[in-house]
């Protein structure tokens, strides 16, 4: 489908050759589903893992298989291509078939048969399973992140339900109006500091998180004069989708599936945070004499034209963009020229992002390198910055 617009006079015509790759977004849900037909096709355990294998093997080789697409629509269609309904309900399809496999996953933990599944599943299956369901959710994450961004209001609603799976929808609050404020300082709990492991960032940004939504809350029901403790309070009422959600599947299928549910939910957890840790790893916006920081501009994000990724995670490799315009929808994200690049896509990064000492040896010098060297301009590690500060030593 080719976009046209009429500029002075002049046509411009573009086409999304990505247009029906997104789809390919909305059916990850029924990835728990393909687990399912490998174990029937090959009565293997290990096929009920392929969730995981999917993200961390089949996408990463798909980024290097395929490679890059940097092209960027041009901004006289920006409107059009923003206002194709089209994309929306490629996001929107993603939320009730994410529910849909949640609540069928829940009835195999629970013990249920299938075709090819005569004997209810064993623990190590359960586990597989779950960590295949936990994949969905990160990703559900991310759609629940592009839907929660938009005016419209049913959206921001599609964007708690999706995060109800994973029982984190003050994500919702944190990102919107702590992130997107904090973004690359050293203030920000969701961005990776230079020579900060993986594992030492999980805990400081799942902790710092939930402090930041909640305090944001606070202070909005306090500039109202009320009580936070309200339904309208909106940490409360997005974990109230999550009661909902994981009560009405205990009552289905058993206390018994508790303990996957809280697998699933820790794997899309992870899933999401590890994203975060790389996004802005080691970027750090300047202070101005002011005393305020300067405005978010490109270089502050990694950025990556990856198509596997890209596909999955609607554009958000496009990170910069994302934080020049946060209501942009997915579709009419850019590319810029003079934001720093990752060497491969968002899933092969968190595998490397798993053994510290290989993450350091691609992506510090990338770092320095950003900054010309100097290291006083980085978001530094407190517990590392002095040894860095020798090694780095100009």
């Amino acid at each position: 489908m080719t976009i046209e617009a009429t500029v002075d006079g002049t046509v411009v015509r573009w086409r999304d050759r990505k247009r029906y790759l997104w789809v390919i977004g909305a059916i990850v849900p029924l990835v728990p589903v393909g687990a399912w037909g490998l174990h029937a096709l090959t009565g293997s355990t290990a096929a009920w893992y392929f969730g995981p294998f999917f993200v961390f093997v089949v996408v990463p080789v798909v980024d290097l298989v395929v490679g890059r697409d940097g092209e960027n629509p041009p901004d006289e269609v920006l409107e059009q291509l923003e206002d194709d309904r089209y994309y929306r309900w490629v996001t929107y399809a993603f939320v009730p078939a994410q529910v849909a496999g949640l609540v069928w996953g829940a009835y195999l933990l629970g013990g249920g048969t299938l075709p090819g599944v005569d004997d209810p599943l064993g623990v190590a299956a359960k586990v597989g399973l779950a960590l295949s369901l936990g994949m969905v959710a990160g990703i559900g994450i991310n759609t629940a992140h592009e839907l929660g961004h938009k005016k419209v209001e049913h959206e921001r609603w599609f964007a708690r339900a999706a995060l109800a799976q994973t029982f984190y929808g003050h994500f919702f609050i944190e990102h919107n109006r702590g992130h997107h404020v904090r973004v690359a300082t050293p203030e920000d709990p969701a961005s990776g500091r230079l020579g900060e492991t993986v594992w030492e960032f999980m805990p400081r940004t799942v902790v710092g998180s939930l402090r930041s939504a909640w305090d944001l809350e606070r202070k909005r029901f306090a500039r109202l004069k009320t009580s936070h403790w309200s339904i309208r309070n909106d940490v409360l009422n997005a974990w109230a989708f999550s009661i909902v959600l994981w009560g009405g599947l205990t009552i289905a299928f058993g206390w018994q599936i508790l303990p996957y549910l809280v697998l699933q939910a820790v794997a899309g957890i992870w899933l999401l945070e590890s994203v975060n840790y790389l996004e802005h790893y080691g970027m750090r916006r300047q202070r101005l004499e002011s005393g305020r920081y300067e405005r978010v501009n490109p270089s502050h994000s990694w950025n990556s034209n990856n198509i596997g990724t890209n596909v999955l995670l609607y554009h958000l490799q496009r990170h910069s963009d994302h934080h020049a315009n946060p209501t942009r929808r997915y579709q009419a994200l850019r590319d810029f020229k003079e934001a720093p690049v990752l060497p491969t896509g968002y899933a092969g990064m968190i595998v490397l992002s798993w053994v510290p000492q290989i993450w350091r040896s691609v992506m510090d010098r990338r770092v320095i390198d950003h900054f010309d060297g100097d290291l006083s301009l980085a978001n530094v590690h407190p517990r590392t910055a002095e040894r860095y500060e020798r090694r780095y030593a100009a």
